[in-house]
């Protein structure tokens, strides 16, 4: 089951590679253990409270309750600063046709 509160606590303070250093692990153990894959055991539980300064409880979901599962993705910047001029561009190819139909029509 993906850990929902989890993964929202921790992005507001660290990536899953900072959040791995500070439980000691790969990143790749980290994600598996927000993907659900791997079970928390309760003093990871703590470790990961403490470090997000929060409770157990904040972060912790109970495993017997159906949730709607959320997909996150980690795109990398650069890829949406792209993305983000591509639709500067087309913005300003927009109001440049607009002012071409404007003249065109008087």
């Amino acid at each position: 089951m993906i850990k929902n509160k989890l993964i929202k606590a921790r992005k507001e303070k660290y990536t899953q590679e900072g959040m791995a250093k500070i439980l000691h692990m790969t990143q790749s153990q980290y994600q598996r253990r927000e993907k659900g894959e791997i079970k928390i055991s309760d003093e990871e539980w703590e470790r990961m409270a403490k470090a997000l300064n929060t409770t157990i409880e904040e972060i912790k979901e109970d495993d017997s309750t159906h949730q709607v599962i959320n997909h996150f993705y980690n795109i990398p910047e650069f890829i949406l600063e792209n993305q983000q001029e591509y639709i500067n561009l087309l913005k300003k190819q927009v109001e440049e046709l607009k002012e071409e139909i404007r003249i065109l029509k008087s």
